[in-house]
């Protein structure tokens, strides 16, 4: 294992670069959950990934963040309005034990029950791409993008397009009660031909660990 020393790229760290060319250039919303710093460090050797890259400074540089007013969920080293680490999440869901190779590893998630994760070889062929865990379909999606390249979505991309037919009226006001660790769960099931009108039928706000054993570990 690398050690911290190892990890922490004080010449080129790609947080500087991502405050210059992503955050100040940002199109969507976003909030920075605010780190601790000896979560950050254990989550950083956890997940064995420099701060050269835009996932070792996300984890390093940040407890998480929220996009769009708390539609998505980024996740970091865990904060107090984001308290899921991604080896935390992950553990019991992708692997059993640090170490371990997971098939795929969950980096975030949003209102809806969605989960996004990079590819480890139980999703396809395309290692290391994003894929996307869709809540009206109950099946994971090849995005065909990087992790940089989605952190870039999430902050510049068009989310109403992403989420065409998905949001509902006046959704925001509904997200803003949310903390990161819930999801609405909705019936009739996004999934289903009776649940494609999202305006017409019933949210309740669940725990998000309960919806993804529910709807995703089953799948």
């Amino acid at each position: 294992m690398k050690t911290l020393q190892d990890l922490i790229n004080l010449e080129e760290p790609a947080w500087e670069w991502m405050q210059e060319e992503w955050f100040s250039q940002a199109r969507n919303h976003y909030e920075i959950i605010p780190k601790n710093q000896m979560q950050a460090e254990k989550e950083l050797l956890a997940n064995q990934v420099t701060t050269r890259s835009p996932m070792g400074a996300m984890i390093y540089e940040t407890g998480g963040m929220f996009i769009d007013n708390g539609w998505l969920r980024i996740l970091g080293s865990g904060g107090a309005k984001l308290n899921r680490s991604i080896s935390e999440w992950n553990k019991g869901k992708t692997f059993e034990q640090l170490g371990d190779i997971p098939p795929f590893l969950l980096i975030a998630d949003d209102v809806l029950g969605g989960y996004f994760a990079i590819n480890g070889g139980g999703l396809g062929d395309n290692l290391g791409q994003i894929h996307y865990f869709s809540p009206d379909s109950l099946a994971w999606e090849d995005l065909n993008i990087t992790y940089s390249h989605f952190l870039e979505w999430a902050l510049m991309g068009n989310l109403e397009q992403f989420y065409q037919n998905l949001r509902w009226e006046n959704w925001q006001d509904d997200v803003k009660q949310l903390d990161g660790n819930q999801v609405f769960s909705f019936f009739p099931f996004l999934s289903s031909k009776e649940g494609k009108n999202i305006n017409e039928i019933s949210r309740k706000v669940i725990p998000i660990q309960e919806h993804y054993f529910a709807f995703v570990s089953s799948n």
